[in-house]
């Protein structure tokens, strides 16, 4: 029988902080976005043209919801009496549009307190990693990583997108095999109505 060796707690926390040594902020990670959109690339070793147009999308959003983005105050309330110390970690690239609208509400709340150290790092410079935080055996991606900076260890994941397009998307796929267009317009809208309200709550519980 083969064995499939799998990370252990152990060495998940190895890779973690290894990561993080080169992890950049959201501030960053928007700057390089834009020189992508300049330059007509996108983050990651492999360069199209749909990639390009995916990123010069997803700047947009990103600017567009920083804008508008509002925190439930509810939630706001809880990330502001948060008195623990973490490391919010997530990977991602510059082409995922699941990011475009999930990266702003983690800054959004992230800025509330000073407990929070919100880190970014590229998907596939951190393959070893982002294996060991596979979505249904898919290196899907936005994966928020919790560490927990007093106990030195992860203690929670979220992610690749709230749980209600997390299942849709499964569930699709499971009848018609892949994604159409048609489908991801679908899932746009769902984010744009719903205003990153959903995204902020099943954050908050990552604190409580």
């Amino acid at each position: 029988m083969k064995t499939i060796n799998t990370p252990t707690l152990n060495t998940t926390t190895l890779l973690v902080k290894d990561s993080l040594k080169t992890a950049i902020t959201y501030e960053e990670f928007k700057q390089q976005m834009a020189k992508h959109v300049i330059n007509g690339t996108a983050s990651g070793p492999y360069q199209s043209e749909a990639l390009s147009n995916y990123t010069l999308l997803n700047n947009s959003r990103l600017k567009r919801w920083d804008k508008t983005l509002k925190v439930p105050e509810d939630v706001a309330q809880l990330f502001k009496n948060f008195k623990g110390s973490q490391t919010w970690l997530v990977l991602t690239e510059s082409w995922c549009g699941d990011a475009a609208h999930v990266l702003p509400v983690i800054h959004k709340v992230t800025q509330l307190t000073n407990h929070i150290d919100f880190k970014i790092v590229h998907r596939d410079e951190n393959i070893l990693l982002m294996n060991a935080f596979l979505t249904n055996g898919s290196m899907a991606i936005p994966k928020l990583i919790v560490f927990d900076n007093y106990k030195q260890e992860v203690t929670n994941d979220w992610g690749p997108a709230p749980n209600f397009v997390v299942e849709q998307t499964k569930m699709y796929k499971k009848t018609h095999g892949k994604l159409s267009p048609e489908f991801k317009k679908e899932m746009q809208n769902w984010y744009n109505n719903d205003k990153g309200q959903t995204i902020a709550r099943e954050l908050a519980l990552l604190v409580k």
